[in-house]
C-alpha cells in the first residue's frame, strides 16, 4: 500500500488554509506556493500548498505526506500551476525514480525541516543510503 500521513485537523482546518491565503495574498512564506491541479476524476481545480525546492539550478516538488491526492492527480494530469498572488506559472512535471532522489530529499530537508521533517522521520544529515529508503514513501517531481 502506498505510504500516506493524513494531515492532523490543526493542519487542514488552520495551517494550510493560512499558509495558502496568505500565498494566493502574494506573501510567499519562505518560498512557499500554492499547486493547483486538476482532479483526475471531477476534473475539478485542487489546490495546495507545497513548497519548491531547487537543486543544482533546477526545480523540485517533493511530497512529504507521501502518495497523497496531489501527488495522484498531478501523475494524472502532467501538468499544473504554482501560483503566489497573481502569479501563474504552468509547469509540465516528470516523476523521477527513487535512486535518483536522495539529493532532492536532503536539500528539501536541509530547506523544508521545521515544517516537514517530521513526516521523513529521518534528517537532512542522514546518509544516501537511508534516504534512498524513504525514497519510495516520498514522491518527488522535477519541473520541467
Amino acid at each position: 500500500m502506498a505510504h500516506y500521513l493524513k494531515p492532523d485537523a490543526v493542519t487542514a482546518r488552520v495551517l494550510n488554509p493560512l499558509i495558502m491565503a496568505l500565498v494566493k495574498l502574494g506573501l510567499s512564506l519562505r518560498g512557499a506556493h500554492v499547486l493547483a491541479v486538476r482532479r483526475r476524476r471531477t476534473g475539478q481545480v485542487q489546490e495546495v500548498p507545497v513548497n519548491p525546492v531547487a537543486v543544482d539550478g533546477t526545480r523540485y516538488l517533493v511530497a512529504p505526506r507521501g502518495h497523497t491526492q496531489w501527488v495522484r492527480n498531478l501523475r494524472a494530469a502532467g501538468v499544473a500551476e504554482l501560483r503566489v498572488g497573481r502569479q501563474r506559472e504552468t509547469i509540465r512535471v516528470s516523476e523521477l525514480e527513487d535512486a535518483a532522489k536522495p539529493l532532492v530529499l536532503r536539500a528539501y530537508l536541509r530547506r523544508w525541516q521545521r515544517e516537514t521533517g517530521r513526516f521523513f522521520g529521518v534528517d537532512a544529515n542522514a546518509s544516501d543510503a537511508v534516504l534512498r529508503q524513504q525514497a519510495p514513501d516520498h514522491p518527488v517531481f522535477r519541473i520541467l
